[in-house]
């Protein structure tokens, strides 16, 4: 990759590569060892979460209005304060169980549409609070009993661009699936080019996780190291060099660290629907894209976020269409005993 510290003059981001057609690609079957990638998904599994899970997009919890998900089959419910703080708790009115997501929030406080109960954050007649975070992208909730670790005061939120120099869009959808074959899917980067060549050309992992011992997780010593290009349209592509890690076991970053938008993070949260012993487990994909660019131009992108957001979101539906279907996979052969790892 050159360096791009020194740049006196505009420069493109665009390459033209012809490449391979798909059938010609070089075979990556053998690379992508059952076993790595099963050590690696253990590892992931084995560091602490805090008992706190990814709910949904910040900014989908707006000021007025309550936001319900169901997460490890537990209903919760969130909404703001009037200073815009986050508020949550069970997503059940303790007094005949309505629906606390369909009520409205009056000056702050949340107010059930069945009988005008109303709450503001604090503990009444037996409904406790979650403790909740915002980190100005995501909204998390803490649940030790879905958890069942040694709670955390805070989620581990990854590193991600300087606040105000990056564009965020947050992607959501559900599988029928559980959250280690989400994480599975991001853990196996040989699928690439292979699965998403509308997306990808030329993936290649430069360096494979070396194990805890490594490196401290996050640093780059449990982590996949990859060269991969994005394709724009037809031959155009943006080449890069990326990191894949997995600070805990319902997270995995790619952080590019060379190359166009380095510094930018795409972080998959998996995220439990159903309880643990679900027949049909569900699981919610949360997906947030950060890009940062150090181009000047780059601002105009920013003032164009709103803009932008959707075609971020489209464009991460059209891979976890692709990657959900191999999650999906992944959890019916395990579930009927036929997984070939």
């Amino acid at each position: 990759m050159a360096d791009r510290a020194d740049r006196t003059r505009w420069t493109s981001p665009l390459r033209r590569r012809r490449g391979p057609g798909w059938a010609e690609q070089t075979p990556t079957w053998r690379a992508a060892r059952p076993a790595l990638i099963a050590d690696t998904l253990k590892r992931a599994s084995a560091r602490p979460s805090g008992n706190w899970f990814v709910v949904g997009a910040s900014r989908d919890v707006r000021p007025g209005r309550p936001y319900g998900r169901t997460v490890g089959g537990v209903e919760v419910v969130l909404w703001r304060s009037p200073a815009g703080e986050l508020r949550a708790g069970p997503g059940a009115c303790p007094h005949l169980g309505a629906p606390l997501r369909d009520g409205r929030v009056v000056c702050g406080t949340l107010v059930c549409h069945w009988h005008g109960l109303a709450l503001d954050g604090s503990a009444f007649a037996g409904w406790q609070p979650y403790p909740a975070h915002d980190d100005g992208v995501l909204v998390w909730v803490r649940l030790d009993a879905v958890g069942g670790e040694e709670p955390s005061e805070r989620p581990l939120v990854p590193a991600r661009p300087a606040p105000g120099s990056g564009v965020d869009a947050v992607f959501t959808a559900v599988g029928r699936c559980e959250p280690q074959d989400v994480v599975a899917n991001r853990l196996d980067p040989w699928h690439g080019s292979w699965f998403h060549p509308y997306s990808f050309v030329d993936l290649t992992v430069v360096r494979e996780p070396q194990g805890d011992e490594g490196g401290e997780e996050g640093d780059g010593g449990d982590a996949f190291e990859v060269d991969v290009s994005f394709r724009v349209a037809g031959r155009l592509v943006v080449p890069v060099r990326a990191e894949f890690t997995a600070p805990e076991p319902r997270t995995v970053v790619m952080r590019i660290t060379d190359g166009e938008g380095a510094t930018s993070v795409v972080e998959t949260h998996a995220t439990p629907l159903t309880a643990a012993d679900a027949e049909q487990p569900r699981t919610a994909v949360i997906e947030a894209v950060v890009a940062a660019s150090d181009r000047t131009g780059f601002a105009l992108a920013r003032a164009a976020a709103p803009v932008l957001r959707p075609l971020m979101r489209q464009t991460a539906g059209r891979l976890w269409r692709d990657d959900l279907a191999y999650a999906e996979r992944r959890w019916e052969l395990r579930s009927t005993g036929r997984f070939p790892g």
